[in-house]
């Protein structure tokens, strides 16, 4: 029996310049947008797309994974 992967992970980043880039750590998806919401709107819309009529299995998934999006910031200096 093989083990699927509960969610998509994803990190979303600031541009180089302007705006963010949200990346897939498990699926080739890459998209972007100006502000965070946009940036969250058009990851979905992407995995959405990327899979599509895709059985889930073959990309190590489990049926309808929530995605796991995590934020990477400037430092902070004090």
């Amino acid at each position: 029996m093989a083990v699927h992967r509960y969610t998509i992970q994803a990190v979303i980043y600031p541009g180089d310049e302007s705006g963010y880039v949200a990346e897939c750590v498990n699926l080739a998806v890459v998209t972007q947008g100006q502000t965070l919401d946009e940036t969250v709107q058009n990851l979905r819309e992407a995995i959405l797309l990327h899979l599509e009529g895709e059985d889930m299995a073959e990309f190590g998934l489990a049926p309808h994974p929530p995605v796991m999006v995590s934020l990477e910031m400037e430092p902070v200096y004090a």
